[in-house]
């Protein structure tokens, strides 16, 4: 008998597979991580003596809770850790499984692939010593160091906030924080953000905290270049220049779908991600019949909603199914995920996209690391009259690399649609293709 397979061990997977089995059906759980938790609980491996508070601060209960229904759940089900789900098709996934090739059927699906950050490139990102924020929380996490003994934190999004913070509560020299939102922008903000107290008094906290501590907090402020020769030296903002020798940035969380776009999934511009999104129901249902959808990698809502949207994705394999449910449970998930949802267009007030990235790029700026593309090749390509996304990458490679785009993906369509002159959702999004995340060499295949 085939069985439902969730994709993803963070709040929404594990929250997806306690609802299936305490409702008598025993999942699949497949995740790339040693132990489950997700980035946002992301555990440190065994043998590392950091305290949970240490590490996850505020959301040390949450972790915890987490952290002990994956363990609770691992001898009870079909857990598969370690091993990355690469493509998909004809109701099959393909599997690298601690680097043998194997695959497994489903009957149903829950996607939680959950978020990366987006990157928006910058002259000398490339070098080494440059990180993403969600790169630079996981060193922290799961291996216990920092990326450098003088770290910039620079981009905008509730995260370049807390990793700051988490850097320099754990003892690490921090020496700036940039954030490109203005300040007038999250006084805007404001009244949306008040629909959830709790979490914006943490955001407030972790603001003043890191002023009460020295650290300089600049708003408005744009990353403009990173320096450095053999490795980052130092960086550049309007006219200022500050040493250090490690950098972390992104602009807020982009969605992880490419695994919806191999199932088939039909997709929706989503104004409020500035993204092309897998579509779905309030009940987390995709537009493929098995396939259901939960987490951030549906659309950036946090930590909080992802579980519940775990939970409510997985009632709605149970009802699909015809194993009876709470009927009352649904639409009080349903409720609270909408409120969070107002909460998350307070958080694009207070966190705007920076729309003059593209324009102000220079052309000698390398958009594809992978592939070595720059911006003004992708100009190029544009200029000859190519402006769909795909036949873009088709003439000068951007995305073509190891990613598969998902580094490079959405900084080249918006140079694409600032040098067509087209907005941004119509110039198209790259199609997903296998593998999802480079392979290696040498794969066992089983028989």
């Amino acid at each position: 008998m085939k069985p439902v397979v969730i994709v993803g061990a963070g709040p929404a997977g594990i929250s997806a597979a306690r609802t299936l089995l305490d409702h008598g059906v025993t999942p699949c759980l497949i995740d790339e991580n040693l132990r489950g938790g997700g980035q946002i609980y992301r555990r440190q491996p065994l043998g590392f003596q950091r305290s949970a508070r240490q590490i996850y601060g505020f959301e040390a209960s949450k972790a915890q809770a987490a952290h002990r229904t994956m363990d609770e759940l691992a001898p009870l089900i079909d857990y598969r850790p370690q091993t990355l789900v690469w493509n998909a098709e004809d109701g099959r996934l393909d599997l690298l499984d601690n680097g043998r090739a194997e695959s497994v059927d489903y009957a149903r699906i829950i996607v939680a692939t959950g978020a990366t950050d987006r990157i928006l490139p910058v002259p000398g990102w490339t070098l080494p010593g440059v990180y993403s924020l969600g790169a630079a929380q996981i060193a922290l996490k799961y291996q216990g160091c920092a990326i450098g003994e003088r770290v910039a934190f620079c981009g905008s999004g509730p995260l370049l906030y807390l990793v700051a913070y988490q850097y320099a509560k754990a003892g690490a020299k921090v020496v700036a924080v940039l954030d490109s939102a203005p300040f007038s922008a999250q006084c805007r903000a404001l009244p949306a953000l008040l629909g959830q107290p709790l979490t914006l008094a943490k955001g407030m906290y972790y603001r003043a905290w890191l002023t009460a501590h020295g650290i300089p907090v600049h708003q408005g402020a744009t990353l403009q270049k990173i320096d450095g020769e053999q490795r980052v030296s130092g960086i550049r903002w309007d006219d200022h220049v500050l040493a250090c020798d490690a950098v972390a940035f992104a602009h807020a969380l982009r969605s992880e779908t490419q695994l919806a776009d191999l199932l088939g999934c039909e997709f929706a511009w989503n104004t409020l991600n500035r993204a092309w999104l897998p579509q779905r129901d309030n009940a987390g249902r995709s537009s493929v019949n098995v396939v259901y959808l939960a987490g951030d990698g549906a659309g950036i809502m946090g930590a909080d909603a992802a579980k519940m949207a775990g939970e409510r994705a997985a009632l709605a394999v149970l009802e699909d199914s015809g194993v009876a449910i709470d009927q009352r449970r649904p639409a009080v998930l349903e409720q609270q995920l909408a409120g969070i949802q107002r909460f998350r267009h307070g958080l694009e007030t207070a966190f705007p996209f920076p729309e003059q990235w593209a324009a102000q790029a220079p052309d000698a700026l390398m958009v594809c690391r992978c592939e070595e593309v720059s911006a003004g090749e992708i100009r190029a390509v544009v200029d000859e009259g190519h402006w769909e996304l795909n036949r873009v990458k088709a003439h000068c490679r951007v995305g073509m690399g190891r990613c598969q785009g998902r580094m490079c993906g959405l900084a080249a369509a918006e140079i694409v649609a600032e040098r067509s002159g087209r907005g941004i959702e119509q110039v198209g999004r790259l199609r997903g293709q296998a593998p999802i995340k480079p392979l290696p060499f040498g794969v066992e295949v089983q028989p």
